[in-house]
């Protein structure tokens, strides 16, 4: 018979092998080029195959994994993780689950797995095939994403605090300054008074803060003395660092006046601290330098600047560096070496954003096992941050002039009613953006509004000042606010001055005259 068929053309068992043998490499081809993991293994816990992409995620090749336990491919670790899943596959049920696994280098990978149970004729189950896809870049998404909203869950819960807390800080500051009016030379003013008005005055800079941190606190760039805040914030750093680790500061010019939100750069010389901390787990030493930069026209085309002279604050450690792909993503949005949970990607494109926004540039440079040197360069500020006050004595004001005050806070609208007192002014007061339009509206002589800018009532501090520019367009609003990120759209209209709280009488007495100055332009 088989003669008869070899002699009639009809295939030969050599050929027949042959056939199987193609038929065989081409599905091990389709299958290694299919984007997942795919694998067999029978009711002995035996692998008997793997396409290459699940090899590879296990290190080693699809040859030899065949014929290999499940135990010995994964590694102990998986294999703890999902023993009890393959043995409900085993037991019949089609079974779905994730498991992370940690590479050699450290690097931490994550996998969603399917298992099918495959039934023999008799019904029993004599293996499971495997499918699984690499999920790592999708859960590194999703804790970011996690952590941006938990990020901006905090800064709405912080902006919401900072208000309170700042109206509080008014009422106690106001009534500190009129407590040592009020003492004089008395002892006790230095022994009780001042050092409790220099504690209000640091709750209110921690809760600024507290905003920029959050991201809740507006860019606000003014000539800065670079110098102050890296000296400042050392004190800061080293709290934050271990005791291995040196923390040095230098700096090559006696003044460095650069343009930039202090609050914004705090947080990115923070931001870069801690990760130059991470970097050395070890100990070692961390460095930031401050000098004048001047870029010519070669190197500020090279980082999308205009030439001139720039202030760089370069922070440095000598910790393990990175490698160039590490280096060419590390401004990325989201990208982070650290674990999850730890990191999300945020901080350095966050310091990377912020620079760029106050009209400056970065430049980082590393190298593995010798450290990192991240440089900031911001614009050298044109004007002097010295300025003498505008009059030693607080009382500014020229002649009596009608302030009409609008807060809802009963306690703070009368310490900044005591306060607008003794500066001369006589005030009228309002709790309510509807009361204070009616004043408007009838009362003439009101030569200026002080009005806080979030209150209930259906009319805030903006709508009552778009309210003053339309009906009086020249009389003067100066907006008040504990609540940074709400100020953010009174700063889009130049005409109207917004004061922070908490503020001195003499901040007060600066900003209603720089109001009345503006107004007598318009």
């Amino acid at each position: 018979m088989m003669g008869s068929s070899a002699r009639e053309g009809g295939p030969s068992a050599v050929d027949m092998a042959g056939d199987v043998s193609q038929g065989e490499r081409r599905l091990r081809q389709i299958t290694d080029t299919i984007p997942a993991h795919i694998a067999y293994f029978d009711g002995d816990w035996v692998f008997r195959y793997g396409n290459r992409r699940y090899a590879e995620w296990f290190g080693t090749t699809s040859d030899a994994m065949t014929g290999r336990t499940v135990a010995e491919v994964i590694g102990p670790e998986v294999f703890a993780k999902v023993e009890a899943s393959v043995g409900r596959a085993l037991a019949g049920e089609e079974v779905t689950y994730e498991y992370s696994m940690t590479r050699s280098c450290g690097e931490v990978l994550y996998a969603r797995s399917t298992l099918l149970p495959d039934f023999g004729v008799d019904g029993r189950v004599v293996g499971c095939y495997v499918h699984a896809v690499d999920i790592t870049e999708q859960r590194r998404t999703y804790e970011a994403l996690a952590q941006a909203q938990k990020m901006e869950a905090i800064g709405q819960l912080t902006g919401g605090l900072a208000h309170d807390f700042n109206n509080m800080l008014t009422v106690v500051m106001g009534s500190l300054n009129g407590l040592a009016d009020a003492l004089g030379e008395h002892p006790a003013v230095p022994t009780y008074v001042e050092p409790a008005i220099a504690a209000a005055t640091a709750g209110a800079a921690l809760i600024k803060r507290l905003l920029a941190f959050s991201r809740q606190q507006p860019i606000d760039p003014r000539p800065v003395e670079i110098n102050e805040v890296v000296h400042g914030m050392s004190r800061l750093i080293r709290r934050s660092l271990p005791s291995n680790i040196t923390i040095s500061t230098i700096t090559h010019e006696a003044e460095l006046e650069a343009l930039t939100d202090p609050c914004q750069l705090e947080s990115a010389l923070l931001n870069l601290a801690l990760n130059a901390r991470d970097a050395m787990p070890q100990g070692g030493e961390l460095r930031i330098d401050c000098t004048l930069q001047p870029l010519d026209a070669d190197a500020a085309a090279s980082l999308e600047l205009a030439p001139g002279n720039y202030v760089q604050i370069a922070v440095s450690d000598n910790g393990t560096g990175m490698d160039g792909e590490t280096l060419a993503r590390v401004f990325e949005p989201f990208f982070t070496t650290k674990e999850f949970g730890i990191g999300s990607g945020l901080g350095m494109a966050m310091v990377y954003g912020f620079i760029r926004q106050s009209g400056g540039g970065v430049r980082i440079r590393s190298r593995q096992a010798v450290g990192t040197t991240v440089a900031l360069l911001l614009p050298q500020a044109s004007v002097p941050t010295r300025c003498t006050p505008s009059r030693s004595n607080p009382d500014v004001a020229d002649e009596s002039r009608l302030v009409l005050l609008v807060e809802d806070d009963d306690k703070v609208r009368e310490v900044v009613r005591k306060q607008l007192s003794a500066l001369g002014y006589v005030v009228l007061e309002a709790e309510s953006g509807h009361e204070a339009a009616d004043m408007i509206e009838n009362i003439p002589a009101i030569q200026l509004v002080l009005s806080d800018i979030v209150m209930p009532g259906g009319m805030d501090g903006r709508a009552l000042a778009r309210f003053v520019r339309r009906f009086r367009p020249a009389l003067p609003v100066v907006l008040m606010s504990g609540y940074a990120h709400a100020s953010r759209p009174a700063l889009e209209q130049p005409a109207f001055q917004v004061l922070d709280k908490p503020f001195s009488q003499q901040a007060l007495a600066d900003m209603l005259l720089r109001a009345f100055a503006d107004g007598a332009r318009t």
